[in-house]
């Protein structure tokens, strides 16, 4: 990629004469990374817009889209803001803290909480001053205008791709009423939300509460191959059905309080996926599209990653994959102590045969191919603390797994991994003080299910042969991306 059109570090200042050539080219790569304000239209858009190309006097960039919304422009309706691809950045201190308070109010935004911003400061052990001073700096707008434009884009996702009443969006998108929501709209907006809903035309299915899908955008190369095989190498088949052929992974799962399957495919022809939820999901959507994005690494930057790991003659694109069920991943984690993919793959379906609950029928999205739907849920953490070690040890593993397994179980609901509070550090030590679980097990747990982009996994064979091969290759080279490390070198000796 020529220099002049490297995608910028979160905190240098936007070169506009680059962005303009990246937007005349309509470059993916970009997506995400700034938006375009157009003075004449008072329209702000993604770099892959397909309207036409606005003259470069009337442009204005902005690294984030509540920073466009801040300086008084709109959405597109065209390119849709919402769906862009977010960024992350693991360098410095003060930026890895303005990324951390960024995810969380990513999260508690849609959950309409108040005092967020004091909340927020305690979590991270800074005053609520520096947390605004450092949020500002990385992203040019203060946190709750931050959290006010994350809300209206969630709602404009929702009432563009949804048949979901209005009073529906209003309080997924984290609204506190219909009338707080619809005030805040039409003063960003200019546009009431029923005239939105009408200009897209949404046609779903099924009842006026039955939509069709969503969409989740990414920014390219993405190693769609080898992100599908390594979530096949380990799918449970009556939890997780992954077709690479077609592009799909359709899966069962619990979300804020619901049971129900989704499927994701990937598109041939964009860089984004298509989301089919059944029905007791969708009244949790928005709070599922975040948790979405992290199970894939769709707000990857690969051009970063590919900088940092040049010495391993990386994959491009190559995505670390997450998890919906944090404690599901534990689980796995577990099983997979000392044994092969596939045997901890073995053990992960007997253990959801005897212990998981089964998918209520209407909640299954039935496909054409026969025996392709998810049947059943994974165990929760009371099934099997209910269940006790011995009756895990039936499932084929030795006792001590077992113990662990149990332990785990019991412990779940008071361990900071389970919710993502306080700080990696803190989940990692709640984590080492279960018998059983050594430092591979739980680096690998929170690699995966906080996730962790900056992890290498201490005493892993594969990597430990794969470094030998490759005298005086530092781990440490590779921060703040080593996680990514270990994929590439995984890859490469399979």
């Amino acid at each position: 990629m020529p220099a002049a059109l490297a995608p910028p570090a979160a905190h240098d200042a936007l070169d506009a004469a680059a962005c303009y050539a990246a937007l005349r080219a309509r470059d993916a790569r970009f997506d995400g990374h700034w938006f375009t304000a157009v003075t004449s239209t008072g329209v702000y858009c993604r770099p892959v817009c397909r309207v036409r190309t606005p003259l470069a006097r009337n442009c204005r960039f902005y690294r984030h889209a509540a920073a466009a919304e801040a300086a008084g422009f709109r959405p597109c309706m065209k390119c849709r803001p919402e769906l862009a691809p977010g960024s992350f950045t693991t360098m410095d201190a003060s930026r890895s803290l303005a990324a951390a308070a960024r995810e969380r109010l990513d999260q508690a935004a849609l959950h309409g909480a108040t005092g967020l911003i004091a909340g927020l400061s305690r979590q991270l052990g800074i005053t609520e001053r520096h947390l605004r001073r450092i949020f500002e700096a990385e992203f040019g707008v203060a946190p709750m205008a931050y959290v006010q434009t994350r809300r209206l884009l969630t709602a404009k996702q929702l009432l563009t791709d949804t048949t979901l009443s209005v009073a529906q969006v209003a309080q997924q998108a984290g609204f506190a009423s219909t009338r707080t929501f619809q005030q805040a709209w039409g003063r960003h907006y200019g546009l009431a939300p029923s005239k939105l809903r009408k200009r897209s035309r949404v046609d779903a299915p099924g009842t006026a509460t039955a939509p069709a899908r969503l969409w989740l955008a990414y920014r390219p190369p993405l190693a769609q191959a080898d992100l599908l095989a390594f979530l096949a190498a380990r799918a449970v088949p009556s939890v997780e059905r992954v077709d690479p052929a077609s592009g799909t992974v359709h899966r069962s799962l619990r979300w804020a309080g619901r049971s129900g399957s989704l499927r994701v495919r990937f598109d041939p022809s964009q860089p984004r996926l298509s989301l089919a939820l059944s029905p007791a999901l969708w009244d949790v959507a928005a709070s599922l599209l975040p948790a979405l994005r992290r199970w894939l690494d769709l707000d990857a930057d690969p051009l970063v990653i590919a900088e940092h790991l040049q010495a391993l003659a990386p994959v491009a694109g190559l995505r670390l994959p997450g998890c919906l069920d944090r404690f599901e991943l534990a689980v796995r984690a577990v099983l997979g102590q000392q044994v092969s993919v596939a045997a901890a793959r073995t053990l992960a379906t007997r253990l959801v045969e005897r212990f998981g609950e089964t998918l209520p029928s209407g909640e299954r999205l039935i496909e054409a191919e026969p025996g392709s739907v998810p049947t059943l849920l994974f165990p929760t953490p009371e099934a099997l603390t209910r269940a006790g070690a011995e009756a895990l040890a039936a499932c084929g593993m030795p006792a001590a797994r077992a113990r662990t397994l149990a332990q785990l179980a019991q412990h779940w609901p008071s361990l900071r991994l389970a919710e993502g509070r306080g700080s990696l550090e803190e989940a990692e030590a709640e984590l080492l003080c279960l018998p059983g679980i050594g430092p591979w097990t739980a680096s690998y747990i929170l690699m995966r299910a906080w996730p962790w982009p900056d992890r290498c996994l201490p005493g892993d064979v594969v990597l430990r042969k794969q470094l030998a091969a490759r005298p005086g290759l530092d781990p440490e080279r590779f921060a703040p991306y080593r996680s990514y490390a270990v994929l590439n070198l995984w890859r490469q000796s399979a």
